[in-house]
């Protein structure tokens, strides 16, 4: 009896904190205000039945909060973008700002005029261009699309579905499913696909006659399922049953994105970690640095330290307990590195050799947004061909406009230098921005007009849109 009193109180406890959040999304605060907290929680203070049926009680609040976020930044209606599909062809690209003006401002170019000092002491910076905050930043981890939970659940009957949140953006703003798959081994064949998403149980139909048998036994390592933060064999999990983990392509689908985001591993504490999208894999053949904030410097480095930091939320204590797999660098690492690098980005007709638009192809528009990009727009300066990146990090400064402030259990603050990602291929890959808070391309060219002062026409924004659907 007492038992269950302590339980139930403990519920109450845990609803209330997710209610007052709510009610205090955008508290000012300062670092000081962070706990001093570098591990996560090593032994669990309570019953996982007790957690699971606490974590239950209050997934609907807490992804109703995440929702009135959304809506309070973003339009989130279906809005495709008449005849540009992703390159499967089966999903239709979003168009348009989704982003939501401040109240008070009348249009994207009163906001450009102000200055960045203006925009922080009105308070004017768009909700929809701070940080994105992980549907439960409290606990974080992956949280899958609800495609690739029924596609994992029905080919190998192994659960993705956490029972403490969801996926929060509408389908529409998330990559096509399944997407194709271009091997640079074997550009002869386009889509090697065959409209199917990858997993142990057929990979070796699909792939046979078209891979190496090193590039065949990576992809085999990048579809086997392995101990994670939030899936495994514990009672210090996020599912029901007790998991064999997940995999690198369940996130990767395909070698590409399905949208699933997570938490950053390299911050702390966990209020100052930040949100990541997806990244697809596509053209990693022509990068130098791999993750967001790492800069890992090959892709055997990225294809090792996952194992060991974005598996587990940075933390190699909890990754002991719950059965990290660590591949060995010599055979595993190289031959998952080996299948890795073959991921080409989709074909891009209109490009010629140079990574440029070829005149006699493209629309008169499309090569006036390419002359934007390579000059007022100053995108070159990071986004150089051919793969769209330039191998670096930058920090943009996007602190400059806004206070430091606590929203949905993230601290917003200053994020420091992210790498650049490539961008041929771009319109496959919605979300944009490394925690996926612009949800169309139309969004980022706001953002960026706004945080590099580079004072666009309408007229350059729109055809700035109309060449990246071209890369």
């Amino acid at each position: 009896m007492r038992k269950s009193f302590f339980a139930v109180m403990t519920l109450c406890v845990l609803v209330c904190a997710v209610v007052f959040a709510a009610e205090h999304e955008g508290e000012k605060m300062t670092a000081e205000d962070l706990p001093r907290q570098t591990y996560m929680p090593v032994v669990l203070e309570q019953d996982f039945e007790e957690i699971m049926a606490s974590d239950k009680a209050e997934k609907d609040e807490v992804m109703q909060r995440q929702m009135r976020l959304l809506r309070r930044r973003y339009d989130l209606s279906d809005m495709p973008a008449e005849g540009v599909m992703m390159s499967g062809g089966r999903k239709a690209v979003q168009k348009g700002v989704r982003v939501k003006l401040p109240e008070g401002v009348g249009s994207w170019q009163e906001l450009a005029e102000m200055s960045p000092e203006e925009i922080k002491e009105k308070g004017l910076w768009p909700r929809g261009f701070l940080p994105l905050p992980h549907a439960k930043h409290s606990t974080g981890g992956q949280v899958f699309p609800q495609d690739q939970i029924d596609e994992i659940m029905r080919l190998e009957d192994r659960s993705l579905l956490r029972f403490d949140v969801e996926f929060d953006l509408p389908d529409h703003f998330t990559p096509e499913f399944p997407p194709p798959i271009f091997l640079t081994t074997r550009p002869d064949l386009g889509d090697v696909s065959q409209g199917k998403v990858l997993s142990i149980k057929n990979y070796y139909d699909i792939m046979l006659g078209k891979l190496t048998p090193v590039q065949m036994e990576g992809l085999r390592l990048l579809l086997t399922p392995f101990p994670q933060q939030q899936f495994n064999a514990t009672y210090d999990r996020k599912v029901e049953e007790p998991s064999l983990g997940v995999s690198c392509l369940d996130c990767h689908v395909n070698g590409h994105t399905n949208a699933t985001f997570h938490l950053n591993p390299d911050t702390r504490p966990q209020e100052a970690r930040f949100r990541i999208d997806t990244v697809s894999l596509r053209g990693m053949y022509n990068q130098q640095i791999f993750g967001s904030k790492r800069s890992l410097r090959s892709v055997e480095d990225f294809t090792e330290f996952e194992q060991r930091t974005a598996y587990f939320d940075g933390d190699h204590v909890t990754a002991a307990k719950k059965g990290v797999h660590l591949p060995d660098r010599a055979s595993q690492v190289a031959m998952m590195a080996q299948m890795q690098i073959i991921f080409d980005f989709p074909p891009s007709p209109k490009l010629n050799r140079f990574g440029r638009l070829d005149p006699e192809k493209a629309t008169e528009e499309e090569m006036f947004g390419q002359e934007v990009f390579f000059g007022k727009g100053k995108c070159a300066e990071c986004h150089m061909p051919p793969a769209y990146e330039d191998g670096k990090m930058h920090d943009l400064k996007v602190e400059r406009f806004y206070e430091p402030q606590m929203i949905n259990g993230q601290f917003i603050t200053a994020e420091g230098p992210i790498k650049t990602f490539a961008l041929r291929g771009i319109k496959d890959s919605p979300p944009y921005m490394h925690d996926g808070r612009c949800l169309t391309l139309e969004d980022t060219v706001e953002f960026f007009n706004l945080v590099t002062d580079l004072k666009l026409t309408e007229k350059e924004k729109k055809a700035l849109v109309a060449f990246m659907r071209q890369l």
